[in-house]
């Protein structure tokens, strides 16, 4: 297998400066915004947006972390017995509020599917925005990220890898599969 990386770290830094300033542009402001992060990439991905909003805004977002797993469609083919336990925190009721739900990568749109479910028992949000680091096509369901760090196409046998300090002591994004053999780049 090989490893690419195609996002560095001060990337990184630069695309989700970006990507804040667009959620408060569209949300004309922060009043009413909370910050839901899918774990576990999603979660420092939504702390980190909410720390650039607060560096130039002066405005706190809340910020919650979000355990898809009961909400998942494929339970009954997944062996859980040794999977780890996460719980959902969300710090205030997100009824009326403009949710920005917040993941690495986007891919099949599954488990944003999941993500929706599990908050629309949490109560009902004025509105539900999604914002992935990463979107790298091949839908399986009609799901669209209202902002987007990077498009990555990619290929199904490729594996789209956001690495965090937070859970991986570095930041970059990198493509790992089959030797890319087209691929004219060092």
């Amino acid at each position: 297998m090989v490893a690419k990386v195609v996002v560095s770290a001060d990337e990184m830094r630069r695309t989700l400066s970006r990507m804040a300033h667009e959620i408060v542009e569209r949300n004309k402001g922060c009043d009413e915004v909370v910050f839901i992060g899918m774990l576990t990439r999603g979660v420092p991905l939504a702390r980190r947006l909410a720390s650039k909003i607060q560096e130039f805004e002066g405005v706190e977002i809340p910020v919650g972390e979000l355990d898809i797993g009961p909400y998942r469609d494929d339970l009954a083919d997944l062996d859980l017995s040794s999977a780890p336990s996460y719980l959902t925190k969300v710090p205030l009721d997100i009824a009326g509020r403009s949710v920005v739900l917040v993941d690495d990568v986007l891919y099949t749109g599954r488990s944003t599917r999941s993500a929706m479910d599990a908050l629309i028992d949490m109560g009902r949000p004025r509105c539900l925005q999604l914002a992935v680091f990463i979107d790298r096509g091949h839908r399986e369901m009609p799901i669209r990220a209202d902002y987007v760090g990077k498009n990555l196409p990619t290929s199904r046998e490729e594996d789209v890898q956001v690495r965090l300090t937070e859970a991986d002591g570095r930041d970059e994004v990198v493509i790992v599969g089959p030797a890319l053999v087209n691929d004219p780049s060092p």
